[in-house]
């Protein structure tokens, strides 16, 4: 069985980003640039990928930490593509068949393009074959040229190009597939005799043809699977064609968009049938959804897992947070880390949350903050309700349990329990712990002085 290693070039900074970050790892639709073409590469069923890194080596190598089916080359000095890939074969299998090689800064290309360029590779008996497209607008691009037989003769820049040639629309896309052998000896032998000064993979066709092996092309359906990002107008436009891939799987898989061009989702959030999506709404990181869910409009969920049959009103943020079954949350809510609901949980407006716990059945309506907090069943929290958690040098933790009422206006000043069955009546101030089954209150004394009003006018 023909095996297949791949080479991903991401060595260059990418200038015309304009930032201090190096281009490969920018996000483009959540994760880094770099992560398109690996993912699409390992799909298509390539077993090892060596990257080609260079400037901030370090941001690309931690991005893929921990993957021991990802390797490294370092080209120190960038020299051109041809001299990328010559760094890279010493980290390529020697028992290795074929070697798939891309271009780091092209996110769109898919894994059905990839898996059917390998598969005609394979079945053509080519020793080299092109990744090409034909576009209406060929400039800047090598241009295609081929023999009367449609055998792939050579790859010439633009810059190097006759009239004639630049007049050619199929253009090289920078994929190729290649025998293994054939490369390693190729990319010793390539020189930077050209306008560029640089050296050019496209030169090992020339190679090939030389030797009478032969040389074959692959043209993708789609010519915008070819796209490289070298600015940020071309990255939007890239995370644009990725977003509506993500929005048409998940509305294919049974999830209703409402708008699906004004909705955000990032590549691997899941999401349940007979969910509903509104616009506005941006999902992002490992976010789990359920069935049945509704996410309002302007919403912004992070690493989220949210059950079955639970509402997301409009304007409310969840950021790694656990949400149960039949819950409802916002409008205008925030769950901020580490916050667990439970099922038939209420979090109505403007309440905030931080690493609370909150039983079955319990709600908070509105304007509360609950922080470092164990709630039980069935705990109604008023409006207005605080746990004071910091003491200005430690958190501390506040635990109301099982079936307590609080007044709306309270302050619970962590450390604090408050006992199952307990009422906090409005306006109390809890410093100490209250016993189940127990009203607390602690109020000052109200004092009416009549006809105040009067004597100071």
């Amino acid at each position: 069985m023909n095996k297949t290693s791949a080479i991903v070039l991401a060595a260059g900074m990418g200038t015309r980003m304009k930032s201090d970050l190096v281009k490969v790892m920018h996000p483009v639709a959540g994760p880094p640039m770099i992560e398109w073409p690996v993912a699409a590469a390992f799909a298509s069923g390539v077993e090892r990928c060596v990257l080609v890194v260079g400037h901030q080596q370090e941001k690309v190598r931690n991005c893929f930490a921990g993957r021991t089916e990802v390797s490294f080359a370092v080209q120190a000095e960038q020299l051109g593509t041809g001299h990328a890939v010559a760094c890279a074969m010493p980290e390529i299998d020697s028992d290795a068949d074929t070697v798939l090689i891309l271009c780091g800064d092209t996110p769109l290309l898919t894994e059905q393009s990839l898996r059917a360029m390998l598969k005609a590779h394979a079945e053509s008996g080519a020793c080299v074959t092109v990744m090409t497209a034909t576009v209406e607008n060929p400039f800047g691009y090598g241009r295609i040229v081929k023999d009367e037989a449609g055998n792939v003769v050579a790859i010439t820049e633009e810059k190097d190009a006759s009239e004639a040639e630049r007049l050619i629309r199929e253009v090289n896309a920078g994929g190729y597939c290649v025998d293994r052998a054939f490369l390693a000896g190729a990319v010793a032998k390539l020189d930077n005799n050209n306008a560029q000064k640089e050296y050019y993979l496209t030169d090992v066709v020339r190679q090939a043809r030389a030797k009478g092996l032969s040389c074959r092309s692959y043209q993708v359906g789609d010519s915008r699977e070819i796209s490289g990002v070298n600015d940020r107008v071309q990255m939007a436009e890239a995370s644009r064609v990725l977003r509506r891939r993500i929005n048409e799987e998940l509305m294919r898989a049974g999830v209703t968009m409402i708008d699906p061009d004004a909705v955000y989702i990032e590549r691997g959030v899941q999401i349940g049938r007979d969910s509903v999506i509104h616009p506005g709404a941006v999902i992002r990181g490992n976010t789990v959804i359920g069935e049945r869910c509704r996410i309002e409009q302007n919403t912004l969920i992070i690493d989220c897992r949210i059950a079955d049959d639970v509402a997301v009103k409009a304007g409310s943020v969840l950021e790694e947070s656990v949400v149960g079954p039949d819950a409802a949350i916002g409008p205008m809510a925030h769950l901020r880390p580490g916050t667990e609901l439970s099922a038939h949980v209420k979090i109505g407006n403007f309440v905030e949350t931080k690493k609370a716990f909150m039983g079955e059945g319990s709600k908070a309506s509105h304007l509360t903050y609950l922080g470092d907090a164990t709630i039980g069943r069935d705990v109604n929290i008023g409006c207005g309700t605080i746990t004071c958690n910091y003491d200005g040098v430690k958190k501390h933790k506040t635990v109301i349990e099982d079936g307590v009422f609080v007044g709306s206006d309270v302050q619970l000043v962590a450390p604090v329990t408050v006992g199952k069955n307990s009422l906090i009546a409005a306006g109390t101030t809890v410093t100490k712990d209250v016993p189940a089954d127990s009203l607390a209150i602690a109020r000052s004394p109200q004092v009416n002085k009549e006809g105040w009003t009067l004597r100071k006018k």
